[in-house]
């Protein structure tokens, strides 16, 4: 009997040391930051989750603009965001930041696919190699939907990193006064081009990858990536002109593809100071990934209507079930680097 309890008083006394290691960030606070783009919600909310099973307390994520993200990132008011995407937004952090922040891990290696998409009806029947085409009247006249003798072009919001490039190439290759470009909210905008398509219309849009818009529009199929005239770098492009033409791009109206935008990789950001001091979450963000496709599935759901954030916990959930052999590796791995 002495023996019987002398054992249950061991084990009581190894199992709060076990909760512990299966929780080392109980009771730390961490402040996430979200982008303004809802296709990064699902990788957010996965690493938030991730965060939570290891005992952070993970707060809402506060949703910032890239450039006020890396700021408040770097003045240490948040911990991280899943929506890094590098090098295009190399030239949006503030200087010195490499001392406060630091690039973890990769969310999707060269996933961070953007570009131009016409659709391909048109690009057959008009001939459309680059976008130099638009300035042909008969092309203008195609997709001038307004009336204003321009054809529209569904571009970026204001504040968004894509925003600068269009206007750059809109500048660099004279085509200011043949193009008008949509900044409205991108979803809204896009649902609206997919409306007009379904109708008969032409599309022309700007997008990336992963997105719901290259599952609705196929490239390929509907539409077709296309050729900016020639590549003509933005400022903070010139280190990274190699990544502007991209080889066996499926869709696209030539292979390879001058896009005019580097192909990025997607990458958390984290203060420096949050990763030192929590070893278990700096080694979640090295070890989480996401294949292309999921994302894009994900994000087409949230399209189709699922886009609630009790919708993004449910997609959350279910791609911890259908994953569950790597998220607990992944768990695994974090909890043995707080050791």
């Amino acid at each position: 009997m002495k023996r019987v309890l002398l054992t249950l008083l061991l084990l009581s006394l190894c199992l709060p040391a076990f909760a512990d290691q299966q929780k080392p960030g109980k009771g730390i606070k961490v402040q996430p930051g979200r982008a303004t783009w809802n296709t990064g919600y699902f990788q957010e909310a996965l690493v938030r989750a991730g965060l939570k099973e290891l005992g952070y307390n993970a707060k809402k994520p506060k949703e910032l603009s890239n450039p006020l993200f890396y700021q408040a990132l770097a003045l240490g008011d948040l911990d991280y965001w899943t929506n890094g995407w590098f090098p295009v937004h190399n030239g949006q952090v503030p200087k010195n930041f490499d001392e406060k922040g630091e690039k973890i891990g990769y969310v999707v290696k060269a996933g961070g696919l953007q570009g131009y998409l016409v659709s391909k009806k048109e690009v057959e029947k008009f001939n459309i190699k680059s976008l130099a085409d638009f300035k042909r009247p008969e092309v203008k006249a195609a997709f001038d939907a307004n009336g204003d003798g321009k054809a529209d072009l569904t571009a970026c919001p204001a504040g968004w990193g894509c925003e600068a490039t269009i206007a750059h190439h809109m500048k660099a290759y004279g085509l200011e006064d043949d193009i008008n470009l949509i900044k409205a909210a991108y979803s809204a905008s896009m649902a609206d081009a997919l409306a007009r398509y379904k109708s008969g219309q032409p599309a022309f849009f700007y997008t990336w990858a992963p997105n719901w818009t290259i599952f609705k529009f196929k490239p390929g199929q509907d539409v077709l990536w296309m050729n900016v005239p020639e590549i003509k770098p933005t400022e903070a492009q010139k280190d990274s002109v190699d990544r502007l033409t991209v080889p066996g791009v499926e869709g696209a109206v030539s292979d390879p593809v001058k896009l005019g935008f580097v192909v990025a990789d997607i990458r958390i950001v984290a203060n420096k100071k949050f990763l030192a001091k929590n070893p278990a979450a700096k080694e979640f963000f090295k070890l989480f990934t996401l294949p292309l496709g999921d994302i894009n599935e994900q994000n087409t759901k949230m399209q189709n209507g699922e886009k609630s954030t009790k919708d993004i916990d449910r997609h959350v959930k279910e791609w911890i079930k259908k994953n569950q052999k790597t998220w607990d590796s992944w768990l695994d791995s974090a909890r043995k680097a707080a050791l």
